[in-house]
């Protein structure tokens, strides 16, 4: 790519301090209201946006981005959440762990460094749920798959199932957190798990649907569909239909914003409005 033909991304206008969510697609992210809502909350004078950015820029954004003293740091959505970890800082050892970064922040002194929230955002609303040795299934094997497992391997669950497009992706996440299990095709048979958890992109606004047959899964299973847009996917209505337990992918959004948040702004997230707050993302 020429000097010439470099994407530009534009910085604050106002100059005012700002974060943003980066991702390919990304019009259908919820972050800005999520934290626009905060912001507005706690009388913050920042802005919180989305920004497009292609694979092939995303070298060119951090370039950008570094430079600009206004920027606080960014979220890291699809498909970025692997290649950021060459881009950045990793003093946390996020490569070594969860092998994928879901965010991106500049130090006061300079320079930015990722992490990862999505483990935590995930574990929030599962957090009473005893999995203790219970079976689990997992439909995906990227990067918020790899938060996800991380997630897992400090439960005590039992048998992990991951079903993807590639087996053997699947069958490399388990080795790589330590879990017991077997990695299918994404059109194999689920087990008779306690928890199934659709990490993939399938069902989102946009993609194919994520086409399951729950009937093996027992009564009182959970199934957690971290798809958010649309809220109500076609996993989830089918899990309603058999009288099974479900979250959906608000609850994990928004915790790992709120942690994001924090790091950006410097404030904790007024977790206290979360009901007024998921009224204005599900209107």
């Amino acid at each position: 790519m020429s000097h010439a033909s470099q994407p530009s991304f534009a910085g604050s206008a106002a100059g005012r301090p700002y974060a943003e969510v980066i991702g390919d697609p990304i019009s259908h992210s919820k972050s800005p209201l999520i934290h626009g809502f905060w912001l507005e909350k706690l009388g913050i004078a920042a802005d919180y946006r989305a920004t497009h950015v292609a694979p092939e820029d995303l070298p060119a954004f951090i370039e950008q981005r570094r430079t600009d003293p206004h920027w606080r740091g960014c979220n890291v959505t699809i498909p970025h959440k692997v290649a950021m970890l060459d881009l950045v800082e990793d003093p946390g050892g996020v490569r070594d762990s969860i092998g994928a970064m879901n965010t991106v922040v500049r130090r006061e002194e300079g320079g930015l460094f990722g992490t990862n929230t999505d483990a935590a955002g995930f574990y929030g609303p599962i957090a009473d749920l005893d999995l203790d040795g219970a079976p689990v299934a997992i439909v995906g094997a990227g990067g918020a798959a790899r938060a996800v497992l991380f997630a897992l391997s400090r439960m005590n669950v039992g048998k992990v199932t991951i079903l993807n497009r590639s087996p053997l992706k699947g069958a490399a996440l388990l080795s790589r957190f330590g879990l017991k299990g077997e990695a299918l095709p994404l059109n194999a048979r689920l087990p008779e798990a306690k928890l199934l958890v659709n990490t993939s992109a399938l069902g989102m606004a946009g993609q194919p649907p994520l086409e399951l047959d729950l009937l093996p899964l027992p009564p009182g299973a959970m199934v957690y569909d971290i798809v958010y847009a649309p809220l109500h996917t076609p996993l989830l209505d089918a899990a309603e239909a058999r009288g099974l337990e479900t979250i959906d992918g608000l609850e994990m959004l928004v915790g790992q914003a709120a942690a994001a948040f924090e790091l950006f702004f410097g404030q904790p997230a007024p977790r206290e409005h979360d009901g007024d707050l998921r009224e204005l993302l599900i209107a």
